[in-house]
Parts: structure tokens; C-alpha cells; sequence
């Protein structure tokens, strides 16, 4: 009975695990696509900070085309950050959810061990009774033996009490 109690923990904390690799498998490649997004957008500030230093006016100043130019990589900059926000949105989710699923795991183990306790508790009750039932009839058949014993005892002392009376009714019928 322990065993398909244990046979039962054993699937249920594999099939877990499997589930849990899963939510890893894929909280990491959202981790890798928001470093991904980051990457770009070191790159694209470096590119920003290069139109800065960029000068193709007269006396070298910078054009409007220039400052332009760095408004654009600065607006893409920008719709960059964004997309990095909504990324780290969806892996922060993520995390959540590992977190609800560890709870939700925990609670449910808890349960789970709280009904095997009662389970066993129920089970070493009924052991105990069954024990105690079993101990009392022994003792019963016990009394049963004696009491049989001594019956016996009784019927072969009347049978041969019996028997000495016939045989001296018997002496007496002879010699009469």
C-alpha cells in the first residue's frame, strides 16, 4: 500500500519537473531575446553618440541633416526601448508564474502530505484495533483450551469413576 503511495509521490514530482524544465526552457530564451534587445540597443547609442561627434557643416558645425540623422537614431533608440520594455513585461510574467507554479506546487505537496499523515494515522489506528482484536482472541481461544482441557479432564474422570462403578456392580452381580 506505502509502495503505490511512493510510486504516486515519484510521478507526480517527475511530471513537476518536466513541467518546471519547460517554464525554464522558456523564461531563458525570453532572457536571451531581452540581452539580444539590450545588445542592439548599446549598439544603436553608439551609433547615436558617433552622429553626435559627426560634423559635415561649414567650420565644422553640424548640419540640420546631421542633427537629423541623430534625432532618427535617437527616435529608434527609443521604439527600441520600448520593445525592451514589453520583452521584460512578458519575462517578468514569466517569473510570476514560476513563482505561482512553485506555490501552487508547494500547497499542493502540503495537501498531499497532510492526506498521507491522515491516511497513516487511520491505517496505525486500525492496526492497533485489528491487534488488539487479534489479542483478544487468542486469549479467548486460550480460555477455550482450558476450559476444554478441564471438561475433558472431567469426562475421563467420570468415565473411569463410571467404569470402577460397573466393574464392582458387575463383582457384586457375580457373586449374588
Amino acid at each position: 500500500m506505502m509502495t503505490k503511495y511512493l510510486l504516486l509521490i515519484l510521478l507526480v514530482g517527475l511530471s513537476v519537473t518536466a513541467l518546471a524544465q519547460a517554464d525554464s526552457t522558456a523564461y531563458q530564451l525570453q532572457r536571451n531575446k531581452v540581452n539580444a534587445l539590450l545588445a542592439q540597443r548599446s549598439s544603436s547609442f553608439g551609433q547615436y553618440q558617433q552622429s553626435l561627434n559627426q560634423k559635415t557643416g561649414i567650420f565644422g558645425m553640424q548640419t540640420k541633416r546631421d542633427i537629423k540623422h541623430s534625432n532618427e537614431i535617437l527616435r529608434q533608440i527609443t521604439l527600441h526601448d520600448n520593445k525592451i520594455f514589453r520583452e521584460l513585461k512578458v519575462l517578468m510574467e514569466y517569473k510570476e508564474m514560476q513563482v505561482q507554479q512553485v506555490q501552487n506546487t508547494a500547497q499542493i505537496n502540503n495537501e498531499r502530505v497532510q492526506d498521507f499523515t491522515v491516511a497513516i494515522k487511520k491505517l496505525n489506528d486500525r492496526n492497533k484495533a485489528l491487534t488488539l482484536r487479534a489479542e483478544q482472541a487468542e486469549q479467548k481461544l486460550t480460555l477455550f483450551y482450558y476450559i476444554a482441557a478441564v471438561m475433558a479432564l472431567v469426562f475421563i474422570v467420570t468415565i473411569l469413576v463410571l467404569a470402577g462403578r460397573i466393574a464392582k456392580l458387575k463383582k457384586v452381580k457375580r457373586f449374588s
